[in-house]
This record gives structure tokens, sequence and C-alpha cells, in this order.
């Protein structure tokens, strides 16, 4: 195949439609949620499962599907977990109940785990030089475009079809995905003889899912709570039993030693301080816009496309021209240029602000992600050997779900905790109950349960209580892209240069 053969191509088209869907499906849900809640007839609240359970699976099980693609083989755990996502999607589309879609989401996670670990070993596994640039730029710009196009098509959806067919959707494109996969994708010979290491998979699957609940409770129990302590505990154990297990064992789900290079180490808290700025505060400006400010599902994931058009854009053009470049610079710098953007929109965003405010903090997030993703999985499998980029893979797969749990958990009370001074403040009774209200995307529903005369009031009051929550929730985010992207220079840096210097020569 010729170096101007389109179809070398195909295996990044196969991979990045796997991606695309997994990845849409982390942020699909949100502009649906009410709906889904009319439709199956139950809570707004117990429906955050359909978002959380899917996180749960993601995050708990992408390290050991990585892994164990290092050993069964990366294009059949990426087309098993394909396989494994349309058979969930449709049981989601079918749910009839809350607790069968909640069940089926998790099931979901589990699919994206297997292809989320696979993505980037299968893309280096498929190129090399320049066309591995070009393929990362791609895949990244696909990544990074997928989680703020997610409302835009959950929208879509919603308002002219189902919320059914958000799940239905992904049917065909698995299809597709499968089929493409067979063709084009290779499969390298595995290692044999080699046994995978269930206890490490035991032990971390049970450590980070026990990790990313109690991030997802802590909301409602609150972050002191003996609930919240004692599973944070408990997931603080699990996690030093799974190191000691790996420090052992004879083919760990974890090779500790990569822990000592720098740049390996450097790309996992860049992928942990970069969903934690740059997504999760998504989720609690698509609640200000919809429920606040009274947009459309549509017109909310509209106000998205400037950051999924700076982050493909961008990325596209990393992957082609920063090849070769150094990763510490590159990485870094996004982070930084995620946290200015976290910054900015704390700045614009205040008083009778409307969606325009946050506009140019996402162009600013979306270079800054354009920037981070693509070399900061090309760095990552650069310091790794060729059998350990499964491994590699989930583990950056990983910190990326977990920063995201993390940010989702921690900045949902800072918007409470400030929602809730300001409500407190202008009198109202129950502060922490509408402030907690207002958190879940519940407006509407308080203002039309409020007497006539009293809704005027109120509306002012959640509006300025919404504007605050979301100011601190962006400030809070820039600050963590700020610090993540120094630290990522830091520890990012290029190796020392093999001395020229000769030994001398004795003369005799």
């Amino acid at each position: 195949m010729t170096t101007s053969d389109p179809r070398k191509w195909l295996p990044l088209l196969a991979v990045c439609l796997g991606t695309f869907m997994l990845l849409i499906d982390v942020t699909i849900v949100n502009v649906a949620l009410p709906q889904m809640a009319s439709g199956l007839h139950t809570s707004f609240s117990s429906l955050q499962w359909v978002i959380d359970a899917y996180a749960l699976g993601l995050a708990a099980l992408v390290l050991g599907a990585g892994s164990l693609g290092d050993l069964i083989g990366h294009r059949r755990t990426y087309v098993a977990g394909l396989a494994v996502f349309a058979l969930s999607s449709l049981t989601c589309g079918l749910a009839p109940n809350a607790g069968t879609l909640i069940v089926s989401r998790t099931v979901q996670g589990v699919g994206a785990a297997a292809m989320f670990a696979t993505t980037v070993a299968l893309l280096n596994a498929s190129y090399s030089g320049r066309d591995r640039g070009t393929a990362f730029g791609l895949w990244g710009a696909t990544a990074g475009a997928s989680a703020a196009i997610g409302p835009i098509i959950g929208g879509v959806l919603t308002q002219t079809a189902s919320w059914r067919w958000i799940f239905f959707v992904n049917l065909p494109v698995s299809v597709a995905a499968i089929a493409l996969c067979l063709v084009v994708l290779q499969n390298p010979p595995t290692p044999a003889g080699v046994r995978i290491d269930v206890a490490g998979l035991a032990l971390f699957t049970a450590a980070a899912g026990e990790l990313t609940y109690a991030m997802i409770r802590a909301n409602d129990r609150g972050w002191a709570s003996a609930s919240t302590l004692s599973l944070v505990a408990a997931a603080l154990l699990l996690l030093v039993a799974f190191l000691l297990v790996e420090g052992i064992s004879a083919r760990p789900l974890f090779d500790l030693s990569l822990l000592r290079n720098p740049t390996f180490s450097g790309v996992l808290l860049a992928a942990l301080a970069m969903n934690f700025a740059a997504f999760s505060a998504l989720t609690y400006s698509s609640i200000w816009l919809q429920s606040v400010l009274g947009l459309t599902p549509i017109e909310s994931g509209l106000t998205g496309l400037p950051l999924s058009v700076a982050t493909f854009l961008t990325s596209a053009v990393v992957g082609r021209r920063l090849h070769g470049s150094r990763s510490g610079p590159v990485i870094g710098g996004g982070l930084i240029l995620i946290g200015l953007g976290g910054a900015l929109g704390a700045l614009l965003v205040h008083g009778d602000a409307s969606w325009p405010a946050l506009i140019p903090g996402f162009v600013l997030l979306g270079v800054g992600v354009g920037l981070a993703i693509p070399t900061s999985n090309s760095a990552a499998m650069d310091a790794v050997s060729r059998d350990r980029t499964g491994m590699a893979g989930g583990s950056v797969r990983t910190m990326q779900q977990l920063g995201y749990a993390l940010g989702i958990a921690l900045l949902g009370t800072v918007f409470a905790a400030r929602a809730h001074s300001v409500i407190a403040d202008r009198g109202l009774s129950q502060a922490g109950a509408v402030a907690h209200a207002l958190a879940g995307g519940q407006a509407p529903v308080l203002l039309h349960r409020a007497s006539a005369g009293a809704r005027s009031g109120l509306d002012g009051t959640l509006r300025a209580a919404s504007v605050s929550g979301l100011q601190a929730v962006l400030a809070i985010s820039g600050v963590v892209g700020l610090l993540g992207g120094v630290v990522v220079l830091f520890l990012i840096r290029p190796a020392p240069a093999p001395s020229t210097e000769t030994a001398p020569v004795l003369e005799l």
C-alpha cells in the first residue's frame, strides 16, 4: 500500500468510530435526563446514575482491559468491546424502567473500557513516523470534540425523536465499526504461556470502582460523612493491596517501574488534570444554560460547538506539524491554556450574563485540549515497550476517567456550596435543599412549585445562585489546569543529549 493510498487510513477510521461512540455517550445523556425521568416515571435524581454507572464501569475496568489486550490481542479486545457496547446500547434503548437502564449503562461502560483501553495501542501498531503523528492528531481531534458534540446530538435526537434513540443510534455505527475492524486491523501475535494477573485485576477493579463510587456519592452524603470516608478508606486499602501484589507479580497488570519514568508519570498527571479541568465543568455549565437560562437541549449543545471546532482543528494540526517535537511544552502548554480558559469563563460569567459569556473560554479550552490529547497519547506510547502499549493506554484512560469523576464530584460540591450561600443570604428557607436541587438541574421544578407571587423573586435568586456556583466551578477548573501544566512542564523534560566527549588517549 503506497503512502498516498487512502486505504491506509481505514484502521484510523475503525478506531475513531468506536472512540466517537464511547465518548459521546459520556455526555449525550445529560440533555435527555428530564425526558427519561418523565418517560420512565421516575425521579430526576435517581437517573443521575444513568451517567454515573457508565463512568463507574469505564473507570474501574479500563486498566484491566488494556493489559488483557496485551495478552489476547488488541483487535480481539477492541472488537469484543464493540459487541458488548452495541448489545448494551440496544437494552438501554429498550429499557422499560430505570433499574434496567442503569444496569445496561454499567455494561455499556464495560464495553467502552475494552474499546478505550486499546485504541491508542491499535493506532501505534498501525502507523509509524509522520503517519503515526497524523493518526494521533486526528484521533485526538475526534476524542476531544466528542464530549462537546454529545449534548448537540443528544439534544437533536431527544427533541426530534425520543431519548431512546440516543442509544439506538449506536447500533448501525457499531456494526459498521466491527466489520471494518475485522477487515483492516491486524492482530499481532501475543505472548505464549502468559497468565492474566487475576489478583491484580480484581484488586484494581475493586479499588477504582470503590473510589469512583465514593466520589459519586460524596455530592449527596458530603465529603466528611462517615459513609464517604469509609468508602475512600476502603479504596485506599485496596489500592495498597494492589501495589503490593503488583510488586511481586511475574506479569503484573501494571508495571510499577513505569512510574520511575518522569515522562510517563507526567502523562498520567496530565490525563487526570485535563479531564478535571476541561470537561467536568461542562456538566454545570449545561445546568446553567438549560435549567436557569431556559435554552433548549439543542441550543445548549450548540454553545459547545466552538470548543469542538477548536479541539478538532488544533488536534489535526498538532499531529502533523508537531510530530517529533518535545512533548513536555506541548502538553504543559495545552493544560495552561485549559486553565486560562476556565479562568476567563469565571471572569465573564457574572450577574446577568448569558450563554455568549462562555464562548471565549470554550475556545481556549478547545485549543488546550487539542494540544494535550494527541501529544500525551503519543508520549505515553513512546515511553513504553511495544508489549506494554495496552497497559500504558489503559493507565492513561484510567486517569482520564478518574479525573472526570473526581471533577464532577468536587465541582458539584462547590457549586452547591456557593449556591447555598447565595440562597441563604437572601433569606430563603431550606436553602440546602434548594441548592442541591439547583445543582441537579431542577430549577424549573422549583419555579413550578412556587406560588405565583413568589416566582419572580425565586427566579432571581436561582439565577444569582447558579451564576455564583458556576463562577466557582470555572475558577477551580482554571486553577487545576494551570497547576497541572506547570507540574507537567517540570516532569516531562527532554532526555539529556549523549555526551560527545571522547575519552582521553594515553600516550606511551
